[in-house]
């Protein structure tokens, strides 16, 4: 578990033999995460190496309004309330440069859509990556 993870972050990782690729986005705010991961994943038994391609987002007030609409507009939806529950979100919204991105996992096809299409409704969005994976 890592402290400061949250909606707005996206974590992923790669094994390549005994090497653990990381990557994706973090919000400026969280930005002691992206070694918290490192180290956690250092401890792992039979790891020999980490390398962090983890993304630390710039600050900006442009993108911290659009991810503010975009936690409203996805989870007050009726559909997708669901995903907002837990330690760990199952849906995560990054946003850089007025560009937004699902990520995450959904039960159905019908929620990956919504979910692309209610992002897309939000103002000053640039545009909207549906990168959700149902599972």
């Amino acid at each position: 578990m890592l402290t400061w993870y949250g909606v707005f972050d996206h974590l992923q990782y790669e094994v390549n033999g005994t090497e653990v690729i990381l990557s994706g986005q973090l919000v400026s705010e969280h930005d002691q995460t992206r070694n918290e991961a490192a180290n956690a994943v250092k401890n792992i038994p039979g790891v020999t190496n980490v390398v962090n391609n983890i993304e630390v987002l710039p600050l900006s007030n442009f993108d911290n309004q659009i991810r503010r609409a975009e936690y409203r507009t996805i989870f007050s939806n009726s559909d997708l309330g669901r995903y907002s529950t837990g330690a760990i979100p199952q849906l995560h919204i990054i946003v850089s440069g007025g560009h937004v991105t699902l990520e995450g996992t959904v039960m159905n096809k019908m929620d990956h859509d919504v979910a692309g299409i209610v992002a897309n409704s939000v103002p000053n969005v640039f545009s909207v990556t549906n990168n959700l994976k149902i599972g």
